[in-house]
């Protein structure tokens, strides 16, 4: 009999698709990252998790998985200075920040901030401009926590379809929202946003859905339909298997972002603000690809 009422409660709870306030798992998130830099070096990181300008960590506490994408913006490079820097430096700050416990799940924008006033703080300055995508699974609420500042971003899939996904933040064309450090002399005149800037949202996640975060060299050259298609090819929550589709997606966008023909996202983004452009955006590609799964230590 304990077993029949055991099987019949495991029924109930998959049935509403395990968001049952009994439910007392712990949840965690398997993630693989995979990307590429515009020098063409497929899949190589350089230190501290950059692709190209890109930058990115998976981190994990007691309490929570985090992982975040920044990109550093390239513009930097016409004055002698590496903008992979300031997005590896912020993301690496961000990881050490979870490591040590100085966060609380609820409140990535808090991680952001942090991290970014540690690199303000620094005796020598650390020049340059990133956006920023912060994402946190809370394993005992089962609550996803995000802080979006710019152009990259994360989308949420469940059963085959978007469910969630942050919006882009841009001043105008091409210009997305972004932190800075510019010399003293350049203050006012470089664009520099806060990180209470960042739009935030919170939400119930599910066992098995999957999260997809990113820079813009992804959604910049892949819409939401090629995505969902390669997400198909995901068959099961190893790691395996989750690093097998973050590369085929990254490499996916890699082989549109040189194809002149191309009708991109940020091709038809351009054209509606009155551009005529064709074809696919070279940029570096950062792909984070996450499930959430039961929390095993």
């Amino acid at each position: 009999m304990f077993s029949v009422l055991s099987y019949g409660r495991l029924v109930a709870r998959a049935v509403i698709g395990g968001l049952s306030q009994t439910d007392s798992r712990d949840y965690s998130l398997v993630t693989a990252s995979c990307g590429f830099g515009k020098d063409f070096r497929k899949g190589i990181l350089k230190k501290g998790m950059c692709y190209g300008d890109d930058a990115c960590f998976i981190a994990r506490h007691r309490s929570a998985d985090v992982l975040g994408v920044a990109d550093g913006v390239g513009g930097w490079r016409d004055y002698g200075v590496d903008p992979s820097q300031f997005s590896g430096t912020l993301m690496k700050t961000c990881e050490r920040l979870v490591k040590e416990g100085r966060f609380v799940p609820s409140n990535p924008v808090g991680v952001l901030t942090t991290s970014y006033y540690e690199l303000l703080q620094n005796k020598v300055p650390l020049l340059g401009s990133s956006t920023a995508c912060i994402v946190v699974l809370d394993r005992q609420s089962h609550r996803l926590h995000t802080a979006n500042l710019g152009d990259s971003g994360f989308l949420v899939v469940r059963g085959g379809e978007v469910v969630h996904r942050s919006d882009e933040q841009q001043h105008y064309f091409n210009t997305p929202f972004q932190l800075s450090i510019a010399p003293p002399e350049a203050e006012g005149a470089v664009l520099s946003d806060s990180p209470d800037a960042a739009d935030s949202s919170s939400f119930d996640v599910q066992l098995g859905d999957i999260i997809l975060t990113a820079t813009d060299g992804l959604f910049d050259n892949m819409p939401d339909y090629m995505i969902l298609q390669e997400l198909k090819k995901l068959k099961n929550t190893n790691y395996e298997s989750i690093q097998q589709t973050a590369r085929s997606i990254a490499e996916h966008a890699h082989v549109l972002a040189y194809d002149p023909n191309y009708m991109s996202p940020f091709a038809q983004f351009a054209c509606d603000n009155g551009l005529n452009v064709r074809g696919g955006k070279p940029d570096d590609i950062t792909v984070l690809l996450s499930i959430v799964a039961e929390y095993t230590d």
